[in-house]
């Protein structure tokens, strides 16, 4: 009798040897899945930042609309006030060269 007993009759043995599927290994590589990756995250920044640009364009549009408004209002008193005084002068030097004109030697 040997020292070496059999194996029983149902164990399985090794005939072949198994290799991955290549889709797995060979297309996509840790370095590719992170190159997918980073063009991945460009496109959604990219994206991303265009709606920021409208949402920030129509933004700044209303913000500056109601600032020029505002300002406006505020520098009406003052531009009347100085309209008023262009106009009088305006008036009276046309007075006064009609004055001159009609009457020339009461100058």
């Amino acid at each position: 009798m040997s020292h070496y007993a059999l194996p029983p009759r149902f164990v399985p043995t090794l005939t072949e040897v198994v290799q991955p599927p290549a889709s797995d290994a060979a297309t996509s590589p840790p370095v590719e899945a992170a190159l997918d990756l980073r063009h991945l995250q460009a496109q959604m920044v990219h994206r991303v930042m265009q709606r920021v640009d409208l949402t920030l364009d129509r933004l700044l549009r209303e913000t500056v609309g109601r600032l020029v408004l505002a300002h406006t209002q505020a520098l009406a008193p003052s531009l009347r006030d100085e309209i008023e005084i262009v106009v009088r002068q305006s008036v009276n030097q046309a007075f006064e060269q009609e004055l001159a004109s009609q009457w020339p030697d009461k100058r």
